[in-house]
């Protein structure tokens, strides 16, 4: 038997950077997941200068690292001659990171479980300097049999 959920979770306000969100996703989504023998998981965030992606999930230095290579990538300010300045000097150069990272995912569901790798988590990357909480929508479907 193959079933849809879908539900809303709503992300604490973090400060600017690249977080290792996986554990407050997946607890809102505990008994959702447990009804798949195999699925698939889209996870889809609601904004346009934040961003989600898959990354290590042990070494936090990858987190710093990230967020270096972002502002190197995409600069702020003067350092770039952009036109959309509506929120703030870094109003675009947040919606150009969220592009490039994009806003959902897709992971696998067996078992009841999100089948990330090892090393693997769930990131939200943060490009704001004042960001408020973050919404996300999770989509799954799958096999329900047991």
């Amino acid at each position: 038997m193959s079933g849809w959920e879908q539900c809303e979770v709503s992300l604490k306000p973090k400060p600017r950077g690249c977080h290792l969100v996986t554990s407050e996703v997946t607890k809102h989504l505990e008994g959702l997941l447990r009804k798949y023998r195999v699925g698939l998981c889209n996870v889809f965030l609601q904004h346009t200068s934040a961003s989600l992606t898959i990354n290590e999930n042990a070494d936090p230095d990858v987190r710093h690292d990230m967020e270096t290579f972002l502002n190197t990538t995409v600069p702020e300010g003067r350092k770039a001659p952009w036109i959309h300045t509506a929120e703030g000097d870094d109003d675009m150069p947040a919606h150009a990171k969220s592009s490039m990272f994009g806003c959902s995912l897709d992971i696998p569901i067996s078992n009841g479980r999100l089948n990330l790798g090892t090393w693997q988590g769930i990131y939200l990357c943060e490009h704001r300097d004042r960001a408020s909480s973050r919404r996300i929508v999770v989509t799954c479907h799958g096999d329900t049999s047991r």
